[in-house]
């Protein structure tokens, strides 16, 4: 594993260094392959990135994952999310930007046509990431397999409690999601962890330190080739002495 990790003091600070890896990635790659995440986490990189000068129309991207069974243009979508939030302020091209077909009629079917779409594309060259309170990765739950790919998933308690407060009611939350398996994040080229609070504090550091199991996803990062993780201060402090040893060289 080659883990790189950087401590920002706030989330205009992780925002403008998570923009910097793309911005790299863009101009040496101007047709490169992203891979986007939605959640809190990742917001301040997609703003920061909107305000640098940077020609976008030729990346390809891949969210993550998306519900199922919401009726096509819910804006708790994350079709819309990722609409609204990325593809028209970066001015990525419509057809290039790609999210698991959540309101298919057959969701299983959709999973794997979004799997194979994505290994027609050439896999993601830099995948944002965020990591849930159970360390879920993208929707993959606590028990997912290592190796998984895109599937149908059902949504923990736990994770449909936090996504909650982007619903009317939690009896609205889907109980179902289509998302990227653990083996198929796992093939991108390099991963970017986002992680922002002291209540991801807990959950960062047993990803990175503790054994890899399926009991805490996020614990794959561990078996990956390149790694970077971009923490604000209160989610680092549960790494308060590792911080230099996971520092990239100079």
């Amino acid at each position: 594993m080659s883990l790189a990790l950087y401590t920002v003091p706030d989330a205009a600070g992780l925002g403008e260094l998570g923009a910097s890896f793309i911005e790299v990635l863009v101009r040496d790659r101007p047709a490169s392959v992203l891979g986007l995440a939605t959640g809190s986490s990742p917001l301040p990189v997609y703003r920061a990135l909107a305000a640098h000068e940077l020609d976008l129309s030729r990346v390809s991207a891949f969210a993550l994952d998306e519900y199922v069974g919401l009726p096509a243009g819910s804006p708790q979508s994350y079709a819309a999310v990722i609409d609204r939030e990325v593809t028209r302020p970066l001015g990525l091209d419509p057809d290039r930007v790609a999210v698991p077909e959540g309101c298919a009629q057959d969701p299983a079917q959709a999973a794997e046509a979004f799997e194979a779409r994505l290994e027609d594309a050439g896999g993601v060259d830099l995948q944002l990431l965020g990591i849930g309170h159970n360390g879920h990765l993208a929707f993959n739950e606590p028990g997912s397999p290592l190796d998984s790919r895109t599937r149908v998933q059902r949504l923990s308690e736990t994770t449909r409690r936090a996504n909650a407060r982007f619903f009317a009611s939690p009896a609205e939350v889907p109980r179902f999601c289509i998302t990227q398996g653990l083996g198929t994040i796992r093939r991108a080229r390099h991963l970017l962890l986002l992680v922002r609070g002291g209540d991801k504090a807990g959950i960062l550091k047993r990803a990175l330190t503790g054994p890899v199991t399926t009991d805490c996803p996020a614990s794959i990062l561990q078996l990956h080739q390149r790694v970077t993780v971009i923490a604000d201060e209160a989610a680092a402090s549960g790494l308060a002495g590792l911080e230099e040893a996971l520092l990239p060289p100079v």
